[in-house]
């Protein structure tokens, strides 16, 4: 699927705050997309996301695992019982935060940090809400492909971040880096990780060759010295083979959309 690219003076950046309910489609022109586009309050609900399908408890009596080497900011994101997208966490203050690409976002979405093999280490964490870019909700530019989720796990009063790590948000970084990139194949229960060189990709687009990473992979973090510069999305949402991925540049834009939402 070839995106469509938008005159970047036509759109705005500003960040449209969604509290995640029932019949929350983003992206897809419904009405509720529309009452974000104008600003109209949305009614928060409080139906339960279905949860992921792994041999782990994650009651509240549970105790939290300790952060260790094994801890991971990069986790797999679930809705309707599979995983189909991937995020990661990004450090904030309340170390609540999670990454990942704007195109990924549904409703009911719950984040398994450290996924693997079947195995949520870390159990599931709720998303309650999203914040993503006026010009992603009114015309899906694809140089805005970028959200952030706040999570939390009902019974733990340990936050996200201080279990598993976090990359910093790293912002007008240039084109050419060094990155290791993850993600989750929707047909794997493990990530595939690469490490690849990047390159410039038209005016607020990077790209990246690295083998392997086909739907499901979107939302999966460029990382580089601890910083993540990038997320699988962008162009052709992310990309259209497996070994081609792409990213938008993160600039002022997601500057300006974290500053809103971490205050």
């Amino acid at each position: 699927m070839v995106a469509i690219k938008f005159p970047r003076t036509a759109l705005t950046a500003a960040s449209a705050l969604l509290v995640m309910g029932t019949g929350l489609v983003l992206g897809t022109g419904t009405t509720a997309d529309d009452a974000y586009a104008a600003g109209a309050p949305v009614p928060v609900t409080t139906a339960a996301p279905t949860p992921v399908t792994a041999p782990v408890s994650t009651s509240a009596a549970s105790p939290a695992p300790a952060k260790s080497a094994a801890a991971s900011p990069v986790g797999a994101l679930f809705a309707g019982g599979s995983h189909f997208c991937t995020a990661s966490v990004v450090h904030s203050t309340a170390g609540d935060l999670v990454l990942t690409a704007a195109h990924c976002v549904r409703n009911g979405m719950t984040f398994a940090p450290g996924y693997h093999d079947g195995v949520a280490p870390f159990g599931t964490w709720t998303v309650t809400s999203v914040a993503v870019a006026g010009g992603w909700t009114s015309s899906a530019d694809p140089d805005l492909d970028f959200a952030f989720l706040t999570v939390r796990q009902p019974g733990n009063p340990a936050s996200l971040e201080s279990l598993t790590g976090a990359n910093v948000l790293g912002t007008n970084r240039g084109f050419e880096h060094r990155i290791t990139l993850t993600g989750y194949p929707d047909t794997t229960d493990s990530p595939v990780v690469c490490d690849g060189n990047t390159t410039r990709s038209g005016t607020y687009q990077l790209r990246v060759a690295c083998p392997g990473f086909p739907d499901g992979t979107s939302g999966g973090p460029w990382v580089t010295g601890g910083a993540v510069i990038g997320v699988i999305g962008g162009y052709q949402l992310g990309g259209d083979t497996p070994d081609v991925s792409y990213s938008a540049y993160f600039d002022d834009d997601i500057a300006k959309l974290y500053a809103s939402v971490t205050g």
